[in-house]
């Protein structure tokens, strides 16, 4: 014990003290906001910064909206999808051959070809038009490989 306090009790007491001289140094200036309210990086122009004459709208400089509105005036502009080749091939023995599952495969190298088919032919990947296609894909290709993986299995 120090002067009777504890050695928690003085560092405590000294901690205080040195915030409180913390505090008292760093005064807050006038010309200071408090809080983010500009961002961290931005366009001055003449002296103002843009963000500071209309915060809360900052996120519109990243939309392109005049695109935006021209597609929703004329959905003739909007680009169409154009159907990948591959989800036209929606047969069982087309999708087989896509996959080549052999009497080699393991159950490791048949869980790779179904990441590495599901990567180009998931339905939440492909544009709306053409998800029908992607989904009996999928659908095809995991029958097969569940299929597979039940003959190891034996």
């Amino acid at each position: 014990m120090l002067f009777g306090q504890s050695v928690f009790q003085s560092v405590l007491e000294r901690l205080k003290a040195e915030d409180e001289t913390a505090d008292e140094a760093e005064a807050p200036a006038a010309h200071r906001v408090a809080g983010l309210g500009t961002g961290f990086a931005f366009d001055v122009m003449e002296g103002v910064s843009v963000a500071s004459r209309r915060i809360g709208e900052a996120y519109f400089d990243n939309l392109d909206l005049d695109a935006a509105v021209a597609i929703a005036e004329s959905p003739a502009a909007a680009p169409t999808p154009v159907m990948p080749e591959h989800l036209t091939r929606t047969t069982p023995q087309e999708v087989a051959a896509e996959l080549a599952i052999s009497a080699e495969d393991t159950p490791l190298t048949l869980r790779e070809k179904r990441r590495a088919f599901a990567r180009l032919n998931h339905p939440d990947g492909i544009a709306l038009p053409f998800r029908d296609n992607a989904t009996k894909r999928m659908m095809l290709a995991n029958l097969l490989i569940d299929e597979a993986l039940r003959r190891l299995g034996r």
